[in-house]
């Protein structure tokens, strides 16, 4: 079923309201949809390589605007879903715990789940639970969500097709390190 609504995603890129599709996928990803917006965004720049910084930027915008959304989602559904399953089991205190480590390290957390392959749906709903600053959880959605499309799109830009199967094979794996590398940067500012 995963790989029918992966081709189902993929054929949208070629069709005359790929924009629209990009828009539409990138949106419901950042909440609850299981394809990235990638694999539109990559066979879209590929076709139409002059429009590769408007399709980064429509990613970018959607992805935060469903960003919200998956903030909203946390925020408003955690006391009639989450919260009494936590209280029923006497888990509540865990959960304030959880908090307030994740508001200490929101930022971080919105931002490498916005770069990296871990799914970014989980933190924007997370952010929301946990009641982190909306403008903090925005800023570093729009930070990290726009740093990974555009790149993307930049590197389809530069180097066209033949950088195509590369980005699909190692995407995840280069946002991680880059991740790990800027994380492990500021530490060792921080601890040094």
């Amino acid at each position: 079923m995963l790989r029918r609504l992966y081709d189902w995603t993929l054929s949208l890129a070629a069709g005359p309201r790929a924009p629209a599709a990009l828009g539409s996928v990138s949106f419901v990803e950042s909440s609850f949809f299981p394809i990235p917006p990638d694999i539109l965004l990559i066979p879209m720049v590929i076709a139409r390589r002059e429009k590769a910084w408007w399709y980064a930027f429509l990613c970018t915008l959607t992805s935060v605007a469903g960003g919200i959304l998956g903030y909203l989602i946390g925020m408003f559904l955690f006391e009639q879903v989450a919260q009494p399953i936590l209280s029923f089991y006497g888990k509540m205190d865990k959960f304030d715990e959880f908090r307030v480590v994740f508001n200490d390290w929101g930022w971080w957390f919105v931002f490498i789940a916005g770069l990296t392959p871990f799914p970014y749906k989980v933190i924007t709903i997370a952010s929301g639970v946990a009641g982190l600053s909306l403008p903090v959880f925005i800023l570093a959605s729009i930070v990290s969500r726009g740093i990974r499309f555009f790149i993307v799109a930049g590197l389809l830009y530069v180097f066209g097709p033949p950088i195509k199967e590369f980005i699909e094979k190692r995407l995840g794996l280069m946002f991680t390190i880059f991740v790990v590398l800027l994380v492990g940067g500021f530490l060792l500012i921080k601890f040094i």
